[in-house]
């Protein structure tokens, strides 16, 4: 009888927890299990016990990663309090700044996306779905403030978003968020 993979152990949460700075930092496809396995003190048949395989860890840390990102991005909302309807809006890249500090690979899911391309890789689902949440955020925000077609002007947001992110993470444009925050007032209306 096969057993259930089962990643909610502290062997489970370890080795998701290594994989994902091995991932970020290497990249997915240069990160093999043995590696993961050694650097997370266990072995491969652990690692495999608690996910599967490689491509479902890949899924797990990049949901993790998400889960993460949504997190810090709750807590950024309520420090920093943006009341506005542009402000909040604003404030996600802000944020995804703040979220960046230091870092030299950027975005984790335009890096995944690199690797994992068009397959039928279990991790596409993820990124297309954490797109589609950062997408609704921003026409939650809009729509919260009173903005006429919340829906359209969302979706250019996020475009506008999601390309600042693109530039910095491969573009290596490092005025990548300020131009986004522009065109953002521009689209808006605001300046």
């Amino acid at each position: 009888m096969a057993r259930t993979a089962n990643p909610d152990t502290p062997a489970g949460r370890k080795i998701l927890e290594v994989a994902g700075v091995l991932f970020y930092e290497r990249g997915i496809g240069a990160v093999g299990v043995d590696l993961i396995a050694d650097e997370a003190g266990t072995t491969k048949k652990t690692l495999y016990d608690r996910f599967g395989s490689k491509d479902a860890l890949v899924a797990a840390y990049l949901k993790r990663r998400e889960q993460r990102w949504e997190e810090f991005l709750d807590e950024w909302m309520r420090a920093h309090h943006p009341e506005s309807g542009l402000d909040r809006v604003l404030a996600v890249l802000d944020a995804e700044e703040a979220w960046w500090a230091g870092s030299r690979r950027g975005c984790a899911f335009v890096n995944a996306h690199a690797e994992l391309g068009e397959s039928d890789h279990p991790g596409r689902e993820v990124l297309r779905e954490g797109k589609r949440r950062a997408r609704a955020k921003f026409v939650a925000l809009l729509a919260e403030s009173g903005v006429a077609d919340a829906e359209t002007l969302g979706a250019r947001v996020h475009m506008v978003y999601e390309g600042a992110m693109v530039n910095l993470t491969v573009g290596g444009m490092s005025d990548a968020f300020d131009e986004a925050r522009e065109t953002i007032r521009v689209l808006v209306g605001e300046r």
